[in-house]
């Protein structure tokens, strides 16, 4: 397998002809789906990389593992090449200013990460700069390729390591921070620069750019590492490389992308509008001389996710409009000038050089892959999968309901294949987490996501944009705030009768599932909603909104966006909107899971829940299941397979047959792996 796979990439790709027998799809396959994960375009648009992500395909007896990260070159439609061997996973991936080099991130197995280059034009790969006993997180090269400017991790102590040698190796909660280092080699040489100089910062830098002139730095930094901090207190900084001074670009809210301009005279910025705005949607320009900035977008029902400077001046922009996308182009003052829309596919990001722009995008039929945008057409040039032309998909499109209290909510509706049968199908709602996010009309099946398996089996599966979700303007996403479960998880409920009332849904026969705080609405769903949900596969959810402040890393976070006040102003309110208060009409078979390295929501959240319906109802179908060494979602693929199995095999216990009291299924799930 692993030879034939080898062979595969190293050869031009061809799209197969549609087979005449098709087949549905299975967990087994979502196991070892791949896609592209990152691209990088040349200066002068004469080079495409990109990464494609994999994981072990454990189904077939892979050695367990994470997603790699394998490096290609495209020259055009379907013709890549495999740059890097399959097992060498690299990231933030780049090309020296002159295009000689496609570079990347790298940890040899006798050295920390730092960066590597390998020839476009053939050669081996070598090192170009990295810190002794120190990781490098991001790299930019100076404009004439001379120099290379690193962000690294925090300097060794060697006491403190000598001491936890010694076994004294205690952790002391939130002090004792380890803040990164920027730091700047000599790359002109083949020889690695032993002695990089550092360069002061503020704070805690996660992320930096250099301008094309190269006399200023783009620092994004907060406080601390905390992730509460990286939430609520990023702020982009302009670094004159020359004099040290620094210029604070004082936004009030979440920071996202931020590009300089090709004349370094602005930045592009996506950000909140304030400290309660939900997500950083809004398209922003920046004066990189005084740092003020204007909202190019703002108030508009859409949001933006990804922006890139071309070469030429303008600046083009990946907007979700609802479900949909759209490729958006500014002038350099800010103007809006065309929109393409690019049908079936869903934009998610994009790159340019020499003004060739290439993004990635997916659709219901395929996960993330790499096109080139020229002349209006969207050109795909990969296809990680062609084994998916073998699969018969359900049909897949966006549908809109009218809420009971009349606002117009949309969301993303896969049939059962084979048609919806009399009566309705059995409905899956998958609730997406957040809930500052939003579900588009691409691909959507992932391990924790049922989407096409589930309809392969006679499902119906709904993914719902409900109140929270961006995509719909700020003042959509606003709705949530201050308001846990209503009007939000109210929504579900409507959706569901929305869809019965259209035959596609048997309303005896709902069920429902999510992550984070989808996994907060499938608690709720079964308990205060119980009645209304006949079973429910819950993943790193939240029970009690008092303990979750108490526990998780993001309280502040929690409180300007979400809750809008502190448990102890209000206790009865925070206890009021905790699934463990309504454990007294549990009924629904509920399977929980949650990973035991989880920080956001801690698992102890799982396992209140599944402690108060145990006690008090105890004749509940209830399984709580824990993956050691997992964190806020499953990363290893032999947890993300056991997981899918795991809630397939609930939902068809449970809501396939409707039977509530059905024997729980065995503990271990039929792995299926095929032998070697």
């Amino acid at each position: 397998m692993t030879l034939l796979r080898s062979a595969l990439l190293a050869s031009a790709l061809t799209l197969p002809a549609t087979p005449a027998l098709a087949r549905d799809m299975t967990p087994q396959d979502v196991a070892r789906v791949e896609y592209t994960g990152t691209i990088a375009v040349s200066q002068d648009g004469s080079q495409v990389a990109y990464t494609r992500v994999h994981r072990p395909d454990v189904t077939i007896g892979e050695e367990n593992g994470t997603a790699n990260q394998q490096l290609f070159l495209a020259d055009g439609a379907m013709d890549v090449r495999a740059y890097l061997p399959e097992d060498m996973s690299v990231s933030s991936i780049g090309f020296t200013p002159d295009g000689s080099m496609a570079t990347f991130l790298w940890t040899d197995e006798d050295d920390d990460r730092a960066v590597w280059g390998i020839p476009v034009n053939g050669g081996a790969y070598r090192k170009i700069a990295g810190v002794e006993d120190a990781s490098v997180g991001s790299y930019a090269f100076s404009p004439d390729g001379s120099q290379v400017y690193m962000l690294v991790s925090a300097a060794p102590d060697e006491d403190r390591d000598a001491e936890a040698d010694d076994g004294f190796n205690a952790v002391v909660y939130e002090e004792e921070f380890r803040f990164n280092r920027m730091l700047v080699a000599d790359a002109s040489g083949m020889m690695v620069d032993e002695n990089p100089r550092e360069i002061e910062v503020p704070g805690y830098v996660s992320s930096f750019a250099l301008a094309p002139n190269g006399r200023t730095a783009m620092i994004v930094t907060a406080p601390s590492p905390l992730v509460d901090d990286s939430l609520t207190s990023q702020r982009v900084n302009f670094l004159d490389l020359a004099s040290g001074g620094l210029t604070v670009v004082e936004t009030p809210g979440k920071l996202g992308d931020v590009e300089f301009s090709p004349d370094s005279s602005q930045i592009s910025m996506v950000a909140g509008v304030d400290e309660n705005d939900p997500a950083a949607t809004t398209l922003h320009l920046v004066d990189v001389a005084t740092g003020e900035y204007r909202a190019l977008n703002e108030g508009a029902a859409e949001a933006v996710v990804d922006a890139e400077w071309m070469s030429d001046g303008r600046l083009a922009a990946v907007v979700h409009v609802g479900a949909q996308s759209r490729l958006r182009f500014y002038g350099a003052d800010g103007q809006e000038q065309r929109e393409f829309d690019p049908g079936d596919l869903i934009l998610t990001s994009l790159e340019q050089g020499g003004n060739r722009l290439v993004v990635e995008a997916n659709s219901p039929t395929h996960p993330n892959e790499l096109f080139a945008f020229n002349r209006g057409e969207f050109t795909r040039w990969t296809d990680s999968n062609p084994w998916l032309a073998d699969i018969d998909f359900a049909p897949q499109r966006t549908y809109t309901f009218t809420a009971s209290d009349g606002t117009p909510i949309e969301g993303v509706l896969i049939e059962p294949l084979g048609g919806v049968p009399a009566g309705g199908a059995p409905l899956i709602m998958d609730v997406h987490g957040g809930p500052e996010a939003h579900e588009s009309n691409g691909w959507v099946t992932n391990y924790s996501g049922p989407g096409q398996v589930a309809a392969a089996k006679g499902y119906a599966v709904f993914l719902p944009n409900y109140r929270g979700s961006t995509a719909y303007g700020t003042a959509f996403s606003k709705e949530h705030s201050g308001n846990y479960t209503d009007p939000e998880f109210r929504d579900l409920v409507d959706a569901k009768y929305a869809l019965a009332a259209e035959g596609i849904a048997d309303p005896e026969r709902v069920g429902i599932t999510g992550g984070s705080y989808g996994g907060y609405a499938t608690a709720w769903s079964s308990t205060y909603n119980s009645e209304e949900f006949a079973a429910g596969v819950m993943f790193v959810g939240i029970s009690n909104q008092i303990s979750k402040v108490g526990t998780g890393d993001i309280p502040n976070e929690m409180y300007l966006v979400h809750a809008r006040q502190w448990p102890w102003e209000d206790w009865q309110n925070f206890l009021e909107v905790s699934p463990i208060y309504y454990t007294d009409r549990a009924d629904t078979p509920l399977l929980i899971m949650h990973g035991t390295a989880d920080t956001r929501v801690d698992p102890g959240q799982s396992l209140e829940l599944y402690r108060y319906i145990k006690l008090r109802r105890p004749d509940t179908p209830l399984r709580h299941v824990q993956y050691p060494g997992e964190g806020h979602g499953n990363a290893r693929a032999a947890a993300q397979y056991d997981y899918n199995l795991r809630m397939m095999r609930w939902f068809d216990t449970y809501l396939k047959t409707g039977d509530r009291d059905a024997a729980l299924p065995p503990a271990r799930p039929d792995l299926m792996i095929e032998e070697d």
